[in-house]
């Protein structure tokens, strides 16, 4: 009992830490979209759109105290191997949230491992691309940058609460992958949704229609709205 409390007042530490930096450091420009008051305390999934840093924790300037109480108890994430394994990267996001889940880059048994670590009370955050995108807009192996259908299988898992939408509008003016240290006082643009879980698995009902199955309608949405709603950075 003594560890979970010691540990979760370090999370919360390092996650008040973040926010402060990024509210000293950084401007951020954005909005509310959508029809739910941005109350985040029902929030049950939290999808990051459009990745393109490992400094993306740099928006959690936004976030509300009472979320990163309630999260550094309850967030669960699904983190890339590849990251983990780094030796001060690794250790940074391992301590960033209660719960990091190690997975490869492929649809193997570490992905089953991570749904079934899945709880009634977690808070997942995941970035639905499962991968950066570079500065030639392609991911590292050259590849189109895309959904990945693995949210849709955590979608499958929850009935109740909400889900947010942090749409990004990209950090390579901050940090681009392989580059070591962020430029400071930049502006960080962001806007914010938020729904109940059930209305969005409703609104996933012309895709459905037209044939497709519950994985391809949750990608092609959205891929949707991050073509309508993610900031566009001049």
């Amino acid at each position: 009992m003594v560890i979970k409390i010691i540990r979760r007042f370090l999370t919360l530490f390092i996650l008040l830490f973040v926010k402060g930096f990024s509210q000293v450091f950084y401007r951020f420009e954005g909005k509310f979209i959508g029809d739910q008051d941005p109350d985040w305390t029902e929030l049950k999934l939290i999808m990051l759109i459009n990745h393109t840093s490992l400094y993306e924790p740099l928006f959690l300037g936004v976030a509300p105290f009472n979320l990163l109480w309630v999260g550094s108890s309850r967030f669960l994430v699904p983190g890339a191997d590849k990251t983990l394994n780094r030796p001060i990267v690794g250790w940074f996001f391992k301590n960033l949230v209660p719960r990091m889940i190690s997975i490869s880059r492929k649809r193997d048994d570490t992905w089953d491992y991570f749904l079934s670590q899945m709880k009634g009370d977690d808070i997942i955050l995941i970035a639905p691309e499962g991968r950066m995108k570079r500065t030639t807009g392609l991911d590292l192996s050259g590849n189109e940058m895309s959904m990945r259908a693995g949210v849709s299988d955590i979608l499958t898992k929850l009935d109740e609460g909400k889900v947010g939408f942090i749409y990004s509008g990209g950090l390579h003016h901050v940090q681009v992958p392989g580059q070591l240290f962020p430029k400071l006082f930049k502006t960080l643009s962001v806007n914010i949704e938020v729904c109940d879980i059930k209305t969005y698995k409703k609104s996933l009902t012309s895709f459905l229609e037209e044939g497709q199955t519950f994985k391809k309608a949750v990608v092609l949405d959205l891929e949707k709205r991050k073509e309508e709603n993610c900031p566009i950075i001049d």
